[in-house]
């Protein structure tokens, strides 16, 4: 059987700031996130099944890229866990904190991490893009 490719995408808004940064990210701002996510495998083959002739039921991948990455980050403030802004979630309270400095490439990496962790048995996490703005954005390929 021939292995077919499927994509989705996502969009959430987002706020962050990177500490220590020269530049105007230094400061809390926020961006209109678009996300793309690839996955590959083989159709079902068993007609039988209601997913027949899928890789996987849009639906299934909607609902894991939505509970591990839009769901939690959709109009939330995202720093590093020892951001100078560390307390404001007192005042916001969807502030998440992370690991890394919450730039484009990092919070790609975590949506990897997050997602393939999630996905069934015989489908694949081959590619992921993350737009930041309408110009800029990270992307991730299994092969790289």
């Amino acid at each position: 059987m021939k292995k077919v490719r499927v994509s989705k995408e996502f969009l959430f808004e987002a706020a962050h700031a990177l500490d220590n940064h020269e530049g105007k990210c230094k400061n809390l701002h926020g961006h209109s996130y678009k996300l793309t996510v690839t996955v590959i495998g083989e159709p079902q083959s068993n007609n039988a099944l209601s997913d027949a002739g899928m890789v996987i039921d849009f639906s299934d991948l909607k609902k894991i890229v939505n509970e591990q990455v839009v769901d939690v980050w959709d109009h939330a403030l995202i720093l590093k866990a020892d951001s100078r802004f560390k307390g404001i979630e007192k005042q916001n309270t969807k502030t998440i904190y992370v690991p890394y400095h919450p730039t484009c490439e990092n919070m790609l990496l975590d949506v990897v991490g997050k997602i393939s962790a999630q996905l069934p048995q015989k489908t694949t996490l081959i590619y992921a893009k993350l737009h930041e703005t309408a110009n800029s954005f990270s992307e991730w390929c299994l092969s790289d």
